[in-house]
């Protein structure tokens, strides 16, 4: 150590820290050879605490004020250095300032999900987040239990630690308050006084206090969070057959828009008008109960059959062609035999009349011909 630096330590009477950083909770004071004048003077502004370690051991602890380092201010620097009232010779010792006051805005939240017993949902998983506060409620104790011989000490370092006492603390509170999932966004207040006051003994043996603790925010998994909202949904729509009907409705609406361009206007008021009275008939109900299903509507008939009409070849020409009560009259009047060869569209070529099956029952009402004939 060169003369001036020696000097310079010797004769230095000023202790004193100024914060200008938002993050710092301990700040060791920097001495040449930690060497401190007798009679110097030390400054503790508001939201700090002064702690004096003499030797590895925490000597005195002073508190906001302006002190003169004598034998009467530290009682027990005095008796670790056995000093009488005349020692006027400077002294070795480590000064670190902590920062008392609140420190906001630190996050905490789970990292995996906790998984608890909700009364409705049965097993679900659960996540959470939110925000604390922190202050230093303890200075020698926090100085012993965290932070040691570290000339720095920021919040940051001891974020880590306190977010997995939070989230320890929260898994079990949470698995056992018997709150619905459903019911947590309006408990989450109570919750956070509950988780505060949970960890307020484990925070207290570093030298801490928790001053404010959130529950911002308490979530499910988002395949859970899918089902709820179509069950949501579900609760929104109400009557299902009701919702069910309507849909119908408006599928059928739109089809019949498309027929209505094609088909005219008046059908499509037509089917607007019985759907109308569908609609109006299911949703009415006695004395105000539940409306009642009403009976399906009858399937619509059948399209009539397709009458053939037939030709009949008479000397090698084809005359025709001829409906079937036409075919009837010329077998009763000998016309038309059985083994007149007759044709009709979609027939694969000429047939005799009686391998016709709708021609061959003209015959059934005449008798066969008389054999040899």
């Amino acid at each position: 150590m060169g003369i001036l630096d020696f000097l310079s330590g010797q004769f230095i009477d000023v202790i004193h820290w100024t914060d200008d950083t938002r993050d710092t909770m301990v700040w060791r004071f920097e001495r040449e050879g930690h060497e401190i004048k007798y009679g110097a003077k030390l400054t503790v502004r508001e939201g700090q605490a002064a702690v004096f370690v003499h030797e590895g051991q925490i000597a005195d602890v002073f508190t906001p004020g302006l002190y003169m380092l004598e034998t009467n201010n530290m009682p027990i620097m005095t008796t670790l250095q056995h000093w009488d009232h005349g020692f006027r010779s400077p002294f070795k010792s480590e000064v670190y300032f902590v920062n008392t006051t609140r420190f906001n805005g630190l996050k905490w939240g789970t990292k995996n999900p906790i998984i608890c017993r909700d009364p409705e949902f049965g097993p679900v998983r659960l996540r959470a987040y939110g925000t604390y506060s922190v202050r230093v409620s303890d200075p020698a104790k926090f100085l012993v239990e965290i932070v040691g011989t570290d000339g720095e000490f920021t919040s940051g370092e001891i974020s880590f630690q306190i977010r997995n006492i939070i989230v320890q603390e929260f898994s079990r509170l949470i698995a056992s308050s018997g709150i619905p999932v459903l019911d947590m966004a309006a408990n989450t207040q109570e919750l956070g006084k509950m988780l505060a006051e949970g960890i307020s003994s484990t925070i207290a043996e570093y030298g801490l206090t928790l001053p404010e603790l959130y529950i911002e925010n308490i979530s499910l998994p988002d395949a859970v969070e899918k089902a709820l909202d179509k069950r949501t949904s579900m609760g929104v729509v109400g009557d299902l057959d009701a919702y069910t009907r309507f849909q119908a409705a408006e599928a059928l609406g739109a089809e019949g828009s498309a027929a209505g361009q094609a088909m005219g206007t008046g059908f499509g008021a037509g089917m607007g008008m019985a759907m109308g009275g569908a609609m109006t008939g299911a949703q009415a109900g006695p004395w105000g109960t539940r409306p009642q299903q009403t009976a399906a509507a009858a399937p619509p008939p059948p399209p009539p059959p397709v009458e053939h009409v037939w030709h009949v070849a008479v000397n090698g020409q084809t005359q025709g062609p001829y409906s079937k009560a036409r075919m009837g009259r010329m077998a009763t009047e000998g016309q038309l035999i059985r083994d007149s060869y007759v044709w009709t569209q979609g027939q694969d070529g000429w047939m005799r009349a009686e391998d016709v099956t709708e021609l061959a029952q003209l015959f059934t009402v005449l008798p066969p011909p008389p054999p040899g004939a």
